[in-house]
């Protein structure tokens, strides 16, 4: 099995450290004179790649490998197959990103599927942070396909004895669990930074865990795989640390700062298109902490606002 990471931000260059303890892989990055010189990227400082990580800024270089993580944001996912010029044809692509695409508001597997027609798909996801993964530090994820052969295949070549992964065939389950525990990581960050208390997140992370099992489960999702890694266990993450985006960016809107507009926060356009989904179905009134946390970040409501919408809903069975 020759892998390719094809991305170099902090992920894709975690992803490559990790399976560089065990393997030769190569990491393609736009910027590969910078990455070869310092053989660390950017986004990940002092996290220094293995000699057994090859790192390549051409795409035709990675003609020979037949498995390749796509370590890029949701949202340029689609772009990239589409123009990359290079032929997925019979090969394993594994995405390792989460969220909904805005223009298509389908997951990584479809956007792959669609624009690479022959390829064997799959996605990693679960909780993960780029600098636990880097620094070898024991990380459970899951890894979902369609196919159990390809999950199998892809399970015995990506795990490590630090990185260990659950297989599952329930892709829609995974994919949504990790698209939707951004947009409850916001509203928790929104909690935190506003001062409302660790008691309202507590109480936000379970409301907004009733709202991920009910949308994904009325798509075909499995209860078990929400009650999983790639759903409560990344819930569980993303709410309560500092290392998530996601919730930064939440803490920033509820204390009243300008959140970092050069960090990829994949809730905000996730939040947009389960609300473009819930209202073409007549679900809106389902997902309320989604619809709040879409407002929210598009500008169109406060946070004493959404706050009050969210505590002023009739009270119901729980």
């Amino acid at each position: 099995m020759k892998i390719a990471i094809l991305g170099a931000g902090a992920f894709g260059t975690g992803l490559a450290i990790a399976l560089g303890r065990k393997a030769p892989v190569t990491l393609w990055a736009r910027d590969v004179a910078h990455l070869a010189a310092h053989r660390e990227s950017a986004k990940l400082p002092g996290a220094r790649l293995p000699d057994e990580v090859s790192v390549a800024g051409s795409l035709m270089e990675l003609a020979s490998h037949d498995v390749f993580l796509l370590a890029m944001p949701m949202q340029s996912l689609g772009k990239f197959l589409a123009t990359s010029g290079l032929s997925f044809r019979d090969k394993s692509l594994v995405a390792c990103c989460k969220g909904i695409d805005l223009g298509t508001l389908q997951g990584p597997t479809s956007v792959i599927a669609q624009n690479c027609p022959g390829a064997q798909t799959a996605i990693l996801t679960g909780p993960s942070f780029a600098a636990d993964i880097a620094k070898g530090l024991p990380t459970a994820l899951t890894l979902a396909s369609s196919s159990d052969a390809t999950a199998v295949s892809l399970q015995e070549g990506l795990s490590t004895p630090q990185l260990r992964l659950y297989r599952t065939t329930d892709v829609v389950g995974a994919e949504l669990g990790g698209a939707l525990k951004n947009v409850i990581a916001i509203a928790a960050g929104v909690v935190i930074g506003a001062g409302l208390g660790d008691s309202a997140r507590a109480a936000l992370m379970t409301r907004g865990f009733s709202e991920m099992q009910r949308f994904a489960l009325q798509l075909g999702a499995r209860p078990e795989t929400l009650a999983g890694l790639s759903g409560l266990g990344d819930l569980v993450l993303t709410c309560t640390s500092d290392q998530s985006r996601n919730f930064r960016h939440g803490i920033a809107l509820g204390s009243g700062r300008a959140p970092d507009a050069k960090a990829t926060v994949e809730g905000v356009a996730t939040a947009s298109a389960i609300v473009q989904q819930a209202t073409r179905s007549g679900t809106l009134s389902q997902i309320p902490v989604t619809r709040m946390v879409a407002a929210l970040t598009s500008g169109k409501v406060s946070v004493h606002e959404a706050v009050q919408d969210l505590m002023s809903r009739p009270l119901k069975e729980e």
